[in-house]
């Protein structure tokens, strides 16, 4: 029988390495998205306006890459604020109607920028 080191005792939900992975992913895919948007804004002769913002996400590609910005600034959000839920909420009552709250904001909050999106 070893003497020497701790035994350590592993608990919770081991979101840790996939949770960071996944901020990390969705940051870059919001970055890329920024990037894009600023080159079609700046290299444009049109003012700016309603007809060139109306313009750029007329196109489906663009309308693509923004549903998919949409969903991952909504996981982005979700993950983030879950964990901070999950560290300084203790109430498991209450914890949980916040993780209620919070999904449910988000998924409003998706759907009702699908929508405008969708409409332009």
């Amino acid at each position: 029988m070893s003497t020497y080191g701790s035994k350590r005792t592993v608990v919770g939900a081991h979101y840790g390495l996939r949770d960071w992975l996944a901020q990390r992913a969705t940051a870059v895919l919001m970055a890329l998205f920024t990037i894009v948007l600023l080159v079609q804004v700046l290299f444009t002769a049109e003012p700016l306006g309603y007809e060139l913002w109306a313009g750029i996400f007329d196109r489906q590609w663009m309308k693509f890459l923004t549903f998919t910005l949409i969903l991952s600034l909504a996981y982005h959000a979700w993950v983030g604020v879950r964990d901070i839920w999950m560290d300084y909420v203790k109430s498991v009552g209450l914890r949980l109607a916040l993780h209620v709250f919070t999904l449910v904001w988000l998924l409003g909050c998706a759907g009702w920028a699908i929508q405008v999106i969708w409409r332009l």
